[in-house]
């Protein structure tokens, strides 16, 4: 078994760590300088680690993370996440190309629907992706997904008189 990797940085004494930690929001980050504030105090890693709630490797990495930035070190970080598939300039050009509409001869379809819109991106940005994510592109482009509806409006005052007492009770 290795030695256990020593703590370098002595800007904190236990009960200064204990205090930061009293004050800190992110609680992933409270634990992490409560456990090390144990080993200070001369608590073995592993008694550490299991009041921290995490594994004794666990601790040994916060530590080095601890030995390298100090308490800002010991904030949980955010995951990166994927890579976006398109880049600014693409998502501006499919945005004008959503607004100018498709054009029937070279498109073979009169409005865009997400599906058409897949292939479209495929076949000029060389990106397969589903139709949902062309939707969530939709949304963040603040583009709507709403189709016009047609209204019979010609039709309705005609008809509302001559079915109104069947509608009236439908309705109810």
């Amino acid at each position: 078994m290795s030695a256990a990797i020593k703590i370098t940085r002595m800007d904190y004494t236990a009960a200064e760590l204990r205090a930061v930690a009293a004050k800190c929001s992110d609680g992933g980050q409270t634990r992490r300088l409560l456990a090390i504030a144990m080993i200070l105090d001369g608590a073995s890693r592993l008694d550490a680690a299991r009041q921290a709630g995490m594994d004794r490797q666990t601790l040994r990495d916060w530590v080095h993370r601890y030995n390298e930035a100090g308490i800002h070190g010991l904030v949980s970080r955010k995951a990166p996440g994927a890579a976006a598939k398109l880049t600014e300039a693409q998502m501006a050009e499919l945005r004008e190309l959503v607004i100018a509409g498709p054009d029937p001869d070279v498109h073979k379809v009169i409005r865009w629907r997400c599906v058409d819109l897949c292939a479209e991106v495929t076949r000029r940005f060389s990106v397969t992706v589903p139709e949902r994510t062309i939707g969530k592109w939709l949304r963040k482009l603040k583009l709507t997904q709403l189709q016009p509806r047609g209204c019979d409006n010609e039709y309705w005052p005609t008809c509302a008189d001559e079915y109104w007492p069947t509608l009236r009770y439908l309705t109810c």
